[in-house]
């Protein structure tokens, strides 16, 4: 049985950076911030090496919690958009970071779902929305994960998905006063989608957010990306 002291790795893989750090069975730090910049291209090997550096460099742990930017089930990854679903469909990653890093007990979950364990409040219905080189979201009802959408890969302006409407690269393109024009009308879209009671706005681009919110839209803690790991070894 784990000991309550032992630390969770917590995992969040990114298609610009790859972070890692060790937190506690309530989501608190129990170390820095590891990060580096993710490879290109970044096949699995790539991957886990990066990671098997992080750890080497982080405080003792005894089980891993992975979020990761794509279509997960079951341990395994079904797409990878942002890093090559040629070089990913069907790779079992929670097995192959296990035996990466030591044999832990893993657990891997869709990257913007594992950030939304970490901010959401178990009250209603609450959306997570991640801006990063991508975008991703979550949903959850009264804090129970709801059945995962790929609402980044849905058309919603002109033919253009989510992604490419409020990815790195629409930015880059657009420029910050017209990307924040993006993110406002897809806050306006989601809500008319989903009538959330919150929307919670994460990844490293929502600091880059300047329009004004409604009341029921909030950014939350890029950290959750990470913390929000312990909540995978919970009621399980």
């Amino acid at each position: 049985m784990a000991s309550k002291a032992a630390g969770i790795l917590a995992v969040d893989i990114g298609g610009t950076g790859l972070k890692a750090a060790v937190i506690d069975k309530d989501g608190a730090m129990l170390s820095e911030r590891e990060r580096v910049e993710t490879p290109h291209p970044c096949p699995p090997p790539a991957l886990l090496d990066a990671y098997a550096g992080m750890a080497g460099r982080l405080p003792a742990f005894n089980r891993i919690s992975i979020g990761f930017p794509g279509v997960v089930r079951h341990g395994t990854v079904l797409t990878a958009p942002n890093l090559g679903t040629d070089a990913w469909a069907g790779f079992t990653l929670a097995d192959s970071m296990s035996k990466q890093l030591g044999g832990h007990p893993t657990r891997l979950i869709n990257d913007a779902e594992m950030q939304g364990m970490g901010i959401v409040s178990g009250k209603g219905l609450e959306m997570v929305l991640t801006l990063g080189t991508g975008a991703g979201t979550a949903l959850f009802r009264d804090g129970e994960l709801m059945p995962h959408m790929e609402l980044a890969h849905h058309p919603v302006h002109h033919k253009k998905t989510y992604d490419e409407y409020l990815g790195v690269a629409s930015y880059e393109k657009h420029g910050k006063k017209h990307w924040n024009k993006h993110v406002k009308r897809v806050i306006e879209l989601l809500y008319v989608l989903l009538h959330y009671d919150r929307l919670y706005l994460g990844g490293g681009n929502a600091k880059h957010v300047e329009i004004d919110l409604p009341d029921n839209v909030t950014i939350a803690s890029n950290d959750a990306g990470l913390t929000g790991g312990a909540a995978l070894w919970r009621k399980r």
